[in-house]
Order: structure tokens, then sequence, then C-alpha cells
């Protein structure tokens, strides 16, 4: 789950993770309330969406070609850019063409930047610890830094019995060139950082620019968190932080329904049990010369009223031009998969095609279900079989 800048900066000031003073607003007319109790002179503007690269980015029907983080140095000015802010369109390198529309800006009052720097923490799956990782190049994206310049990526794992130590936060303040009290102040910071993380049950906590300003302090100037969606019911004060017209809202329906679905931009919408089989379902897509228009896994022990849930998500996508179901039944069984997708392609007159590959528990009765059913639907054998079937229909429907 992610949250705005202004909520994550408002949870790591908790735990002493230093942060400028600030305050969201809805309407110019609050931003401009927030302004004059942060006072001046410099303050900054900055558009709330889930989504990096805001400074960077572009408002749609916008001339002026202004970003969605701005200095400005009036009160004046506050007001009229969280005007040419709200309600509109913001388009980044993550939002995609499509872009989000700002429906809240955070005013932060301005400092004295002397340097800009980069820490984040996160999960390392290839050590199984979470890693603090850090670069002397802030305000740019890591993965950016990584290709260009891989030896200014430092790293320290953190054993998960050991905990944070403060060798860990001098090792990184030291390869970030910090001197005199800034590194005791770096450790200090890291140290507070590390203790959310693992108190939060987070997956990722990103600091991105840490700066240091003319004093010597040390700040966190911007602040991206996520939490693992699993944990969520042990922080039920972190889930209502939850804006869900930041979401997909197909893919919170389907975690209504405890389905794993993620839309992606193919044309093969994909229904499958299991996240191993499901990737492997995608890949032979590909392998077929298509592209899959989801991942979606209806689970182990799905009901029919599931599978019909998970069939209607799949058709809402207007991209999808085919539909593989892919069921391996071993906890799953084969009839009530098929019970499913028959009532799902009748309740919403199916106009695609589909192709369906059965294997394991009650399978020949899922196929006879299915046969029976008078729905235009393809068999196939095996999943190979599968995959060149509908890849076939739908150029055939084209």
């Amino acid at each position: 789950m992610n949250i705005h800048e202004y909520q994550a900066k408002q949870v790591l000031a908790k735990y002493g993770v230093a942060v400028l003073k600030g305050g969201v607003a809805y309407t110019p007319a609050e931003a401009v309330q927030v302004a004059k109790e942060l006072g001046g002179p410099v303050w900054v503007v900055k558009s709330q969406i889930h989504a990096g690269g805001r400074g960077k980015g572009k408002f749609k029907d916008d001339a002026s070609g202004k970003g969605g983080v701005r200095v400005v140095k009036s009160i004046e000015d506050v007001e009229a850019n969280v005007g040419q802010m709200l309600g509109k369109v913001l388009v980044t390198a993550q939002t995609g063409p499509a872009g989000k529309e700002v429906k809240r800006v955070y005013i932060e009052q301005g400092c004295d930047i002397k340097r800009e720097l980069y820490l984040s923490m996160l999960i390392d799956r290839a050590t199984c610890r979470v890693t603090i990782v850090a670069s002397t190049e802030g305000g740019m994206e890591i993965e950016e830094v990584a290709h260009k310049h891989p030896e200014k990526i430092l790293k320290a794992a953190i054993d998960p019995v050991e905990g944070f130590q403060q060798y860990h936060g001098r090792q990184i303040a030291y390869g970030l060139g910090l001197e005199g009290k800034q590194v005791n102040t770096a450790v200090k910071f890291m140290g507070a950082l590390y203790k959310a993380f693992m108190e939060l049950d987070c997956s990722v906590v990103e600091i991105n620019p840490l700066v240091v300003t003319g004093s010597g302090d040390i700040i966190a100037l911007d602040a991206k968190v996520n939490f693992d969606d699993n944990a969520l019911f042990r922080h039920k004060d972190i889930e209502e932080l939850r804006d869900e017209s930041e979401e997909d809202p197909a893919e919170l329906e389907a975690a209504r329904h405890s389905l794993n679905y993620i839309k992606l931009d193919g044309a093969i919408g994909c229904m499958v049990n299991g996240a191993g089989l499901a990737m492997a379902t995608m890949d032979i897509i590909k392998l077929y010369g298509s592209e899959p228009a989801n991942f979606l896994d209806v689970g182990g022990g799905a009901t029919k009223e599931r599978v019909t849930t998970a069939f209607k998500l799949i058709l809402s996508d207007p991209n999808v031009e085919g539909i593989l179901v892919n069921i391996f039944g071993g906890i799953m069984r084969c009839d009530v998969i098929a019970e499913g997708v028959v009532a799902a392609a009748r309740e919403v007159s199916l106009n695609v095609p589909l192709v369906v590959r059965l294997e394991g528990t009650n399978v020949e009765l899922g196929k006879k279900i299915m046969a029976q059913s008078g729905l235009p639907i393809i068999a196939a054998d095996n999943l190979a079989d599968a995959a060149e079937k509908v890849v076939k229909a739908v150029k055939e429907a084209a």
C-alpha cells in the first residue's frame, strides 16, 4: 500500500526522522492559511499523487511547462500556483501518459539546500535482508544512477538478528562524504528510519532527496513509504491513510474478493490459479506472439462467485481481445472453475474468443460443464496448445 508524501512525513516524524514543517490543503484558501501559519519568506508547493518525478512532470493542457513541485516567494504565488495544480492532471514518468489528477497539495517551508543525497531502505531478495541503499546523487532516479554510475551506489545489508547498528550508519555516512557532527546525525536518522521500517512492516522507505542544509542539518526533503499489504491487519491506523482514488478501480474490486489482479497493457486476458502458473501463462502468451492484458490469480480456494467476479474484471478492460483460462486443479476444483466461467460468460454476453485449459481435480466434470454450456468455448489440451489457440483466435477475430 502506498501513501502520499505528507502522510509519509507525518508517520516518519513520529519515529524521530527529521522533516520540514508543512500542511496539506485541498483548496487555494486552505493553502494560503497553511502558508501564513508556516511563515516565509519561501514556501514549496507540492502536488500530492502516488507517483514520483512530480517536479519534472507536466500538467495536461498547460503551456507554461511548470512541474508539480514549485518554489514560491509570496502568499499570492502560493494561492496562484495551488489554483493551477488542483483539479489538473499531472503527467510524470511514473504515471504514464494518462497522468493523475491532483486533488490535494502539500505546502512546506523552504530550506537552504547545500547537498542533495539519496537514501532508502528496502528488502533485498538476494540477501533476504533489509538493506540500506544510498548515493551522493540525490534528486535523480536511483535506477538511472545505477545504470550510469553504479560505483556511486552504496549498500549495507542488516542482519535481522543483529538489527541496525551504528557501524551500518557510519559506513553509509562516510560513503556519502558526511563529516563531523553530520555523521552522528545521519546515524540517528538511519536508526529512526530502520525502526519505522520494521515496526510498520514497510516494503520500501525512500528519501529522495535527503538534504544537507547550509547549517549542516540532515532533513528528509521528500519521502516515499510503501507498506506490506499482508501486514495491514496489524496497522489499522496506517490502513486508514489509504487513498483509494489513487488506485486502479479494478484492482480495488479484485482485492475486495480476495483476488490478486494487476492490469497490464496487452490484449490477452488471463485467469489462472497460482502466482507461478500465472507468470508462466503470461510468458507463453508472449512466446506465441501476443501480450498479456493482466495478471490474475484466483487462488487455491476460489468459489464460483469469485471466479465470476474475476471473469468480469478481465472483461472490464476494453483492451482485452481474448481470454485464456489456465487452471491446474489441486485444491481448486476444475468443475467450480467451469461453473464460474460459464456463469460469467452468460452474464456479460461474451464477445471475445475464450480458450480454457483445465487439468486436475474433477477435470472431466469441468470439461463436461463447458461442453454442455452451449457457449463457444475453445478447449485446450495443454498450456502451449492453449496459448497458441488464443493468440490465433484473436488474430482471426481482428
